[in-house]
């Protein structure tokens, strides 16, 4: 027993990470402006700035887990020709709406190594949008077309709600009809009639944008995904060289019942005495004298006969007694199928019993605790009575004359007292 409880414990003190998605806030809201560049198609001529301030963008991301997720954003903003341009003006305005994946890579990467303050996020989707021109030949034309695209974030931790952003992004429109100037029509060689054609070629035309923002965090948590580190929750050597030593401590066994000090009511049990699950001497007929000095164990009687009755009863009777009040009962740890050292001298009695007694049926019962899906404790507990049955067979009793059932779990005991769940967890036997 002991083995098993320190072994429970050390795994609780080594998993402190757990439950790490309910450490940190998956919602941002990204707010960014900036700089655009179309890139092709232009028309001979038109020349565009190589940093057009005009582009904004907004969106709201989600995080699965601190090194993947989602976001939605919507940009929007115009393209304008340089000053130096021989071919004219031109103003174009376009909006996109994206559905991207992201990719967490400061974490995937390990930044936080040498860094907590910088990140790297990754981003790649596809979308929808409109360029609309403004002037020249396909002034006021709304051309609608789809897009892919991908990009970089570099990030700034200012604090824990809030991030600075540094982007860089490229945008890959298809079926774009028009050139991003509005003078021309997008038209390959091969395909002689634009009116009809215009566009309907694949993805075609290119454009970047730059941007500055920030990230603002949502959520109850001290921290956001993008800065979160999963080995921030794991215990240091030192601290669990000191868990491990205060649960030795805990599990000293002062008078060798097999029940740890920290759980023993009764921490001065004689040599060789049957205990409860409380390191209680044991006292199944009630008649005051305990079960390791009582020749009858189930039979009250006085001392003046090691306590056996006076009257010749029958034992069949007592031991059916005994069984219907609960007195006779083998215990198990927590999730677990094998007998505890201190309740394992029960099968002896009722195998001895059922030698005594050669025409009584027996029925093994298994029960379980509450703590668990229903459906494995009803297994579990199956095992349990399965693993007592065994031992019957084992110690002699005819196999046809013993059956066993798992009854899943007891619900009579408070599932939030831990003594409670312990007599949940055990096989009784009911005498047919």
């Amino acid at each position: 027993m002991k083995k098993l409880l320190l072994s429970t414990l050390m795994a609780s003190a080594l998993t402190l990470g757990a439950n790490a998605q309910d450490d940190f806030n998956k919602w941002s809201i990204e707010v960014n402006g900036g700089f655009n560049k179309p890139m092709t198609s232009i028309a001979s001529g038109y020349w565009t700035p190589t940093l057009n301030i005009g582009h904004a963008d907004l969106g709201v991301r989600y995080m699965f887990n601190e090194k993947f997720g989602t976001k939605l954003d919507f940009g929007f903003g115009s393209f304008s020709e340089a000053s130096n341009s021989p071919s004219g003006s031109f103003s174009t305005n376009y909006w996109r709406a994206n559905l991207q994946g992201v990719a967490n890579l400061g974490r995937i990467m390990g930044f936080e190594s040498f860094t907590r303050r910088v990140n790297l996020l990754g981003h790649f989707g596809a979308g929808l949008g409109q360029v609309n021109p403004q002037e020249n030949l396909n002034a006021g034309f709304n051309d609608n077309v789809y897009n892919f695209i991908a990009g970089f974030t570099g990030q700034v931790k200012l604090s824990e709600r809030i991030a600075l952003n540094a982007d860089i992004t490229t945008i890959l429109n298809g079926r774009q009809t028009t050139t991003f100037d509005g003078s021309a029509n997008i038209t390959p060689a091969t395909m002689p009639n634009p009116s009809t054609n215009n566009g309907y070629f694949g993805a075609g035309a290119q454009w970047w944008t730059g941007t500055l923002g920030l990230s603002f965090y949502l959520g109850s948590k001290s921290t956001h995904a993008d800065w979160y580190v999963a080995a921030d929750k794991y215990a240091t050597k030192e601290e669990l060289a000191n868990q491990i030593g205060e649960i030795k401590d805990m599990l000293k066994d002062s008078d060798g019942d097999g029940v740890p000090d920290y759980l023993d009511k009764e921490p001065n049990t004689p040599a060789g005495a049957r205990v409860d699950s409380h390191g209680r001497t044991l006292d199944s007929d009630g008649d005051g004298i305990p079960d390791h000095l009582d020749k009858c164990p189930f039979a009250p009687g006085p001392a003046s006969n090691d306590g056996c009755p006076v009257e010749e009863v029958k034992e069949v009777d007592y031991f059916k007694k005994a069984i219907n009040e609960g007195y006779v009962n083998v215990y198990f740890a927590f999730d677990s199928a094998k007998p505890l050292g201190y309740s394992a001298s029960s099968v002896s009695y009722v195998a001895n019993f059922l030698k005594k007694n050669p025409s009584v049926k027996l029925e093994v019962k298994g029960y379980a605790d509450e703590l668990g899906p229903e459906d494995y404790n009803l297994k579990l507990s199956e095992r349990r009575a399965k693993a007592v049955y065994d031992q019957l067979v084992a110690a002699g009793i005819d196999a046809s004359r013993i059956t066993y059932k798992g009854y899943g779990e007891d619900t009579s005991v408070d599932k939030k007292s831990a003594d409670a769940r312990q007599l949940a967890r055990r096989t009784s036997f009911e005498v047919k």
